[in-house]
């Protein structure tokens, strides 16, 4: 029987070999991903408060696998830039309006129809709905992965003129408004020159007089200084402005499940901080807006309904564009959550 020996320099191989492999896995194994969220609001804004508790949330629930860096204020670009990025792999999160995809995707534009909601909890209640669900599986295939929907408030009008208390006051007012056609004919209807416009381009044609006007929520406007540039705000409520936290499907792909539900639960939980931060904040912000010498009316109800009398068209117009049964399905969530609040 030959037995066959093998040499020491063999056995070295082999040893050096497998060393080499094991330091390798323990390499992969503790590999840092590393990944970008952006979005378009300054650090003293409860969503960039929010965004950073989310990253240190995912980093803990990821065990430190993922590492996430937030970029507050669009330094990584306009909204419609940052989620191109996002659909094409170039940036691996965004939390923003999803406006910029309304053409494409008419599901997304539910939520610019006028005067659907009375009160931040029944917009709550629809953010967490089967409609909201729905939204999120119509921008899968557009390469985005939505993890959790948020609030950002009550959109409400500002401008440098007068105080708007009734409808022939918005006439001629030129005022920047959402990059999606129902707003923009919402405001065409009611008399106002709406004018798209990014949003980091809004406080410097403020600042000229380029524009007149814009419409934000209340606690977007002051964390971004329309006090400087604006003297009048209405509150009208017209909208309730949601964002979405979304990741590029192409990131998302290659992690592994439990990152993944490491990453969903951050999201989840810090959506609901962003929102805890939001109704905070709204409890004080008139008060620091009259303190800066911003003349604040609230529009009387007579006048809203003569506004959502003007704008019944463009509800009409949008509802039939959106899907009829959409649109239902959405107002009958809306009065499920009236009546329980009864």
């Amino acid at each position: 029987m030959n037995i066959q020996r093998i040499s020491l320099p063999t056995r070295r191989s082999f040893a050096v070999a497998a060393i080499t492999v094991l330091s390798f896995a323990s390499t992969v194994a503790s590999a840092e991903i590393k990944a970008k969220l952006g979005h378009a609001m300054p650090d003293s804004h409860p969503q960039a408060v929010a965004m950073k508790k989310f990253a240190e949330l995912a980093g803990s629930y990821t065990k430190g696998n993922v590492k996430i860096q937030t970029y507050s204020s669009g330094v990584l670009g306009s909204d419609e830039k940052e989620l191109q990025a996002v659909q094409a792999g170039t940036q691996e999160f965004y939390i923003g309006t999803l406006a910029p995809l309304s053409t494409r995707i008419k599901e997304v534009q539910v939520w610019d129809l006028p005067f659907m909601f009375q009160n931040d909890r029944e917009a709550y209640a629809l953010l967490d709905g089967p409609s909201s669900k729905k939204i999120f599986e119509k921008v899968e295939p557009a390469g985005l992965v939505g993890l959790t929907w948020t609030g950002m408030g009550f959109r409400n009008l500002s401008n440098s003129k007068h105080s708007v208390n009734k409808l022939e006051d918005v006439s001629g007012l030129k005022v920047r408004v959402m990059a999606n056609p129902v707003a923009l004919d919402t405001w065409k209807t009611i008399g106002a020159n709406a004018v798209p416009m990014a949003f980091a381009e809004v406080f410097p044609a403020l600042e000229i007089k380029a524009l007149d006007g814009q419409e934000n929520p209340l606690l977007h406007m002051y964390a971004n200084k329309m006090q400087e540039v604006q003297k009048y705000i209405s509150v009208t409520n017209h909208v309730y402005t949601p964002v979405a936290l979304v990741a590029s499907k192409k990131f998302w792909e290659t992690l592994p499940p439990a990152d993944k539900e490491g990453i969903r639960k951050a999201a989840v939980e810090a959506g609901l901080y962003q929102r805890k931060l939001l109704d905070e904040g709204n409890a004080d912000v008139i008060a620091k807006f009259k303190g800066e010498g911003v003349t604040v009316n609230v529009m009387s109800p007579a006048e809203l309904a003569r506004i959502q009398d003007k704008v019944k068209p463009v509800v009409a117009k949008y509802s039939a564009a959106i899907g009829d049964d959409f649109v239902k399905g959405f107002y009958d969530e809306i009065a499920k959550a009236r009546a329980a609040a009864k």
